[in-house]
């Protein structure tokens, strides 16, 4: 089975790993919608609160596709900023060159976005950049590389906070998002709960 979808049976829902994969029937979650193993679907054990403060602090690390130090770096960064910390998590998650691009409806899923990035696809005020993580201000403006090939394709479903010129092909966010403008496979306050102990 593909490590996606064992990753998505793992937490019993959907994380959107695999793009178009995920919206299908062969979808692994619904096929099978229990944890894997190799006994099939058993009764688990309740979950305590830590535990599940835990199993969405792993969700997170797996859909923005980060490791522990980050997504604690990137808390800390929150708790720091003035107003509600889970909003400015998500916002920070949200606004690495990585989200954006996955959110423009380029790349299928997350994964692919960071491999975008990784392989010199765009470039942020003219200069290209390579790191997924790199943050996107409203003064910023990302554009295709030149010597890659982006298929922009229909922004119908262009999110509110990020603005695309199909002339120019300049990329932009607009502000940054509310955390209820975006459905999110995963409890946010359960993250910052789970930090905050």
């Amino acid at each position: 089975m593909n490590h996606g979808c064992r990753k998505c049976r793992r937490e019993t829902t959907k994380l959107f790993l695999k793009g178009e994969r995920c919206f299908s029937p062969k979808c692994a979650v619904t096929t099978r919608p229990f944890p894997p193993g190799q006994h099939g679907p058993s009764s688990y054990t309740k979950l305590s609160e830590y535990g599940k403060q835990l199993r969405e602090k792993q969700k997170v690390k797996k859909v923005y596709g980060i490791n522990e130090t980050s997504l604690r770096n990137y808390y800390t960064k929150a708790s720091n900023k003035p107003g509600d910390t889970s909003e400015n998590l998500v916002q920070l998650l949200e606004s690495r060159l990585d989200s954006i691009i996955y959110r423009l409806g380029v790349a299928p899923s997350k994964s692919t976005a960071r491999q975008m990035v990784s392989h010199r696809f765009f470039r942020v005020n003219k200069r290209i950049v390579n790191i997924p993580s790199h943050i996107i201000t409203s003064a910023s403006e990302i554009s295709p590389n030149e010597n890659k090939k982006v298929i922009f394709g229909d922004k119908v479903n262009l999110p509110s906070w990020i603005s695309f010129d199909a002339k120019t092909k300049i990329i932009k966010l607009k502000n940054l998002p509310n955390k209820d403008e975006i459905e999110l496979p995963f409890d946010i306050n359960l993250v910052i709960e789970y930090y905050s102990r």
